[in-house]
């Protein structure tokens, strides 16, 4: 049985002032790439997972670094189309101290949210693959890319592959004229693997979330809160036999507290809390656990193990500097048999 995964998503130029200095002191800024579903397809990689990655590039200098950038992390690029005016860009002026980061996108008119139904060739796409994992990012940037999710869904359901959606809600991403509920709720009824944070899972499905507000390793989780907020997103989206969630409690710009849970078979899995001291770059957080889950659904037929491999690589990319994990699946599977301790510190 095929093992390929193909993820959906757009790539953009980071830029990044250094020395921690805010966007309006610098005049040089340090440049990656990177983007949400390219993160995760680096990651899967990464682990020595066989994965694909779908998007659409200029056909210019930067288009060309683009794939060269994913080659080089041995993601499968055949099926990249080419063409529109230019790639996506964010600013991103890191958080210290008592500041908060910030994210400033210039994506408008870029050659992937151009996409329009029809211009993907979706059965070529899927061929000979087992996974199709997509982001609440790819359709909230315009009407026509949500309407390219639902193709490639479609697709993906008449093509048996299993259907991964990170909820990945961006507030400032939608504005277009509807609201984030009203797009991914229908789309997410196709979900076979479902991610996201508390807040994200009580945007869309308006479910409370009972709040994550670990300080330490040695703090516990609330179970039963977790369990029973499980149950009510099931609910929602009763075709859904796995909901991942990421528990994070920011206690400073340096500081944080991470676990995670999975619900599956009516009953809900849960990590250890990680204590994540001297955090260097949180960006990428997210799609490290979803990389490590849709990885570990590959190669783990335990939900406790997939879980705890997701949890233990999302608590890891806090420690390494741009979008990507570049972690191997051996230094997590460490981690994770580490068992006693819950710290990760640099």
């Amino acid at each position: 049985m095929s093992k390929k995964i193909v993820t959906f998503g757009e790539i953009m130029l980071r830029l990044t002032p250094p020395d921690n200095l805010r966007i309006q002191q610098s005049r040089v800024f340090l440049a990656n790439y990177g983007g949400s579903e390219a993160n995760v397809a680096i990651s899967i990689a990464n682990y020595g997972g066989e994965v694909d990655y779908i998007t659409r590039l200029p056909e210019n200098a930067l288009g060309e670094n683009c794939i060269t950038e994913l080659r080089s992390h041995n993601v499968g690029t055949r099926n990249i189309l080419r063409g529109g005016k230019r790639l996506g860009t964010y600013y991103m002026e890191k958080a210290v101290a008592l500041r908060n980061s910030e994210i400033i996108y210039d994506r408008e008119g870029s050659s992937f949210t151009d996409l329009q139904p029809g211009m993907i060739d979706w059965h070529s796409v899927f061929e000979g693959a087992s996974i199709f994992h997509w982001s609440g990012i790819d359709a909230s940037l315009t009407d026509g890319l949500a309407a390219v999710c639902e193709e490639a869904i479609q697709v993906a359901d008449e093509m048996g592959l299993t259907i991964c959606c990170d909820i990945n809600y961006r507030k400032n991403l939608w504005r277009y004229g509807k609201t984030a509920s009203e797009v991914m709720l229908p789309l997410m009824q196709h979900s076979d693997i479902l991610f996201g944070s508390e807040g994200e899972y009580a945007k869309i499905l308006g479910i409370p979330a009972p709040g994550f507000d670990s300080k330490s390793a040695a703090d516990g989780i609330d179970r039963y809160a977790y369990d029973s907020f499980c149950k009510e997103i099931s609910k929602s989206v009763p075709r859904c036999k796995h909901i991942y969630i990421a528990l994070r409690n920011v206690l400073s710009s340096e500081h944080h507290t991470l676990a995670g849970a999975l619900h599956s078979n009516g009953t809900t899995k849960f990590t250890r809390v990680y204590d994540i001291n001297n955090i260097i770059d949180c960006i990428g957080v997210g799609d490290a656990f979803v990389g490590a889950l849709l990885y570990a659904h590959t190669v783990y037929d335990d939900d406790q193990k997939r879980v705890d491999f997701a949890a233990a690589a999302s608590a890891l990319k806090n420690t390494i500097a741009g979008d990507y994990n570049m972690m191997k699946a051996a230094e997590i599977e460490s981690l994770v048999e580490k068992g006693e301790s819950g710290e990760v510190s640099r």
